[in-house]
């Protein structure tokens, strides 16, 4: 295995680190990995951009409209040439 040295990481990041790895139970070197693994990693999971906005804001709560019906039928766009 190889074995890797980063320097002058902002001490920010690094603390960001620190409390990044304690929420997932690991240590900051086996955090990094993983982050490193995920990152490149082709089958890493690709989310399109409306489950990802869907996903972030779903603990926000749904938004419920009253449309009012349709009095009129539907017409076609009239595009210019």
């Amino acid at each position: 295995m190889a074995a890797l040295s980063i320097r002058d990481l902002d001490d920010a990041v690094k603390e960001k680190l620190r409390l990044r790895a304690a929420r997932n139970g690991r240590s900051m070197e086996a955090e990094i990995r993983a982050i490193l693994t995920t990152a490149v990693t082709d089958d890493a999971p690709r989310t399109d951009l409306f489950s990802a906005l869907t996903d972030r804001f779903a603990q926000l709560g749904g938004a419920d409209f009253d449309l009012p019906p349709r009095t009129t039928p539907p017409r076609a766009a009239s595009l210019p040439e």
